[in-house]
């Protein structure tokens, strides 16, 4: 098995790429070592010292350190990573529900929702994916679109930027209710 890595915009995230699908579905977080209970791959990651998140997307695994360098991290990383697939445990254990659903928005704004979350899902994330992240749609309410970043994009530098420039240019042009794009 032969993982390759990439760097993203985040200097304490590095994006690991198996090979193979990691998600069938979805994406999922889990900030600390609390939330990979469900995740016996990110059980193992967080083994690993100096490890302080993980993110599983459909073909990748991004892992965020608070200490160390990447160079001392990286071969203990892609070992834990190695042995999990080569051992044929699950990546998620079943019966693990996905994240709940807390959107907020007025009913009369669902036209305008719908067309958000659109162009979010088809013109954002994939993008955001490329980084070893994830972006969802939280919330609208008086113009102003809520949105969550996880993965390699929570914390980073550029999140702020690629949020303002980015993301608000792309859905103002489009979505004239649009006013602003914050963070949740």
């Amino acid at each position: 098995m032969f993982i390759q890595t990439e760097a993203t915009p985040n200097p304490a995230t590095l994006k690991f790429l198996p090979g193979c699908t990691v998600l069938a579905s979805g994406t999922l977080d889990m900030p600390d070592r609390a939330a990979a209970e469900r995740s016996p791959l990110a059980r193992r990651l967080f083994e690993v010292a100096g490890v302080s998140g993980v993110f599983l997307g459909q073909d990748f695994v991004s892992v965020t350190k608070t200490e160390g360098e990447w160079h001392q991290l990286k071969p203990a990383l892609l070992g834990a990573i190695m042995e999990h697939f080569m051992s044929g445990a699950p990546i998620v254990e079943t019966g693990s529900d996905g994240e709940a659903s807390d959107e907020f928005f007025e009913d009369g704004d669902a036209e305008t929702v719908a067309i958000i979350k659109d162009l979010i899902e088809t013109r954002v994330r994939p993008a955001v994916a490329n980084d070893g992240g994830d972006i969802t749609f939280k919330g609208f309410k008086n113009g102003v679109v809520y949105l969550a970043m996880k993965g390699a994009c929570s914390g980073c530098p550029s999140s702020t930027a690629t949020l303002k420039h980015g993301i608000q240019n792309l859905l103002r042009h489009y979505v004239p209710d649009v006013v602003e794009v914050q963070p949740v």
